[in-house]
Parts: C-alpha cells; structure tokens; sequence
C-alpha cells in the first residue's frame, strides 16, 4: 500500500494517502475486509451499515462507484469511511456516505484518525469535482466547513428479557391498539420465503406514499449478505397479507428497516400488532435494543414512532458545500417533489413497479 505525507494532499488529490501523526489513510482493498469489520463490530459508534456486507449489496444493487477509505495505525485499522461517488441529473455529482442508510460517516478511534479521513472526504471532493459531500453522522458535532441537516431524527428504546415490562413501558393508547388487534386473530410468520409477499405489499406501501420503490434485488442482495442478520415477518389476517416488515439484527440491536402493507392495516391496528411481535421475537432473540429508525418531522411515520415511548435522537446529518452554492432540499416535503408525489399516487401499480427502481437510486 502507497502512503504519503499529508502535506501533499493538497496538490496531490487523496489517491495516495494522507499521514497525521502516524495514522495513515488507505483506500479500501478486499484484502482488508475482514479488519474492517472487525473495527466497526468493536467499535460504539460502528453500525452494520458501516460493514463491506452493506457495501456489497449496495454496489450489486445500484451500481455505485464506493470510494471506501480507512485509517491505519500501527498496522491496525482505527477508523473507516463508507463513501459512494454519486452522480445523476438531479443531484448532480456528490459523496454519500451512506447511500439509503440511517446510519453511516466516519467511524474513528481517535481525534487523529478522524481528521484525517475527514481531510480524505474533502481532497476526494476536490479531486472528483463534486457538488457536495453527505455524511450521515448518528451522533456528535458539526464539523469544519459542514452544515447541519436536522431533518430527521431515530427512536430507540431498551428492551427488558419480560414482555411483560416492555408492554407497560408502552402508552395506554398503544397497548390498546394491540389488544385490538390480537383479538382479530392476527398471526405472524417469519421467513425470507416470503419475500415476493413482502415486495408487493411494500411496493403497494411505497405507491400510496407517493414514493419510488425499491427493486426487489435490494431485498435478495441483502440477504445474500446478511444471511444471519435479516428477518422476514410477515402478519395475515386468515389468508391474506396484511403488513410485513424486513428487519437487520446487528450486535444487541434489532432494526425494523423497509415495512410494506395494505389499505387494510389501519382498521385492524396491523402495524402496532406486528411492531409488538417483533419486540418480543427481539427479546427471544437475545436483543437488548429496539432501534426504530430514522423518520422524518412532521411525517405520519415520525408521529407513528412518537406513540411507543421511545427515545428520540437527532441525527447530526451534515453536508459540506465543494462546488453547490446553497445547500441542496431532495427532501419529499420539497414542493417541488409534493407535486411528483401527487402524481406518482395515481400511477398503475404495475408501472410504478416497472420504474420506480430507476428513478430511487437518484435519491440515495
């Protein structure tokens, strides 16, 4: 591997690696995936979307270009940075890191090893001739020459080994709902042979919401990749699929991450019922942390997840500015993507099937 002084990084660009006091950046290489995530797995702030499994399906998926960087010490791996170089007609050209990610940014050991990946990210930019960088940091401060993005915010909450306990934490109104919905006679099954189940009423989710669906191979790719680390239940009312949720099982945590139903989930309480199933299949699963997710303010989702007790995090997403004058809004409460939305209801389920996953990877 090149290493270099980080006082050349300027002319040089990031393709050969910046040194600060004997922590040496790297560009990812296969032959370091298994360090990698090592690190991540032992580190606080690593999460399963810093992993190179994440990295895989998204390439498969999406064919993003990943410009992956780590920083070494002492032979040793003390920091990582998922990064993918985007580019199409609506965002232009930027590096995400994460793309469709909750989680994701610089991971580090040290203040050292995080300057100097940070440093990575910016000469990167420079060199490519972005429009802008994304980090989506869960946690911490703004950095030098980045702007927030307090959009959005995650719910979590501990799980107690008693059911018993984790449903008196929960509000009265929510324990009614799934009172109701048990005497419905609602029952689950797990399993990711029901996955084309899962992808219709998903899609059929992602339509009524005005918003592109993802292509079913995300869904094969990340179980390929996660083949001891995803979840697949699903909730019937007698025959018929109600609501199904695909969730990642990562350290102590469970996270319910893509979720699809029918128009009939609201009126037999489908989602409080299926969200209650799953704690208790977290807690049989040894989990101690029920991580709901990411949404958006002033969504039916945020709302939803304010229901359940749970603590509410901001994320610290953040953007650095390299050729982009005004910080970007690719945001659906955008009136401009209102409008798309509006339009995107009314589409053929089939069409918006057929091109809904062109159209999400320019959204990453």
């Amino acid at each position: 591997m090149e290493t270099r002084e980080l006082a050349a990084v300027a002319v040089e660009g990031p393709s050969t690696p910046p040194r600060i006091d004997s922590v040496t950046i790297h560009e990812f290489q296969t032959g370091v995936g298994r360090d990698w995530d090592r690190f991540v797995l032992n580190s606080p702030q690593g999460s399963l979307f810093h992993t190179i499994a994440w990295k895989r399906a998204i390439e498969k998926t999406f064919q993003f270009k990943s410009r992956y960087a780590y920083a070494e010490q002492d032979g040793q791996v003390i920091g990582v940075l998922p990064l993918a170089f985007v580019r199409n007609w609506i965002i232009g050209r930027c590096l995400h890191s994460s793309p469709f990610a909750v989680y994701g940014g610089i991971c580090a050991e040290n203040p050292q090893a995080h300057d100097a990946l940070l440093n990575y990210a910016k000469n990167l930019a420079q060199e490519l001739r972005v429009d802008h960088v994304e980090l989506h940091q869960r946690s911490g401060e703004v950095f030098d020459q980045f702007i927030p993005n307090t959009l959005y915010s995650t719910f979590t909450t501990e799980l107690s080994p008693s059911n018993d306990a984790n449903l008196k934490k929960l509000p009265k109104d929510t324990r009614y709902m799934i009172r109701k919905a048990e005497k419905s006679g609602l029952r689950t099954r797990h399993g990711l042979d029901q996955l084309d189940v899962f992808y219709s009423l998903f899609a059929d989710s992602m339509r009524r919401l005005g918003t592109p669906v993802f292509p079913q191979a995300l869904f094969r790719n990340l179980a390929d990749e996660f083949p001891d680390q995803v979840d697949l239940m699903l909730v019937r009312n007698g025959d018929q699929p109600v609501t199904g949720v695909f969730s990642f099982l990562y350290r102590d945590t469970i996270l319910p991450y893509y979720a699809g139903a029918n128009s009939q989930a609201p009126s037999l309480a489908a989602n409080n019922f299926m969200y209650w199933e799953l704690m208790k299949f977290a807690v049989e699963r040894g989990c101690r942390v029920f991580d709901f997710g990411r949404s958006k303010q002033g969504t039916g989702a945020f709302l939803f997840k304010s229901q359940w007790s749970m603590t509410l995090e901001p994320l610290k997403y953040q953007l650095h500015l390299v050729r982009r004058k005004e910080v970007p809004n690719f945001s659906p409460l955008n009136p401009k993507f209102e409008r798309a939305a509006r339009v995107w209801r009314k589409l053929p389920m089939g069409l918006t099937r057929a091109i809904g996953p062109r159209v999400v990877r320019w959204f990453p």
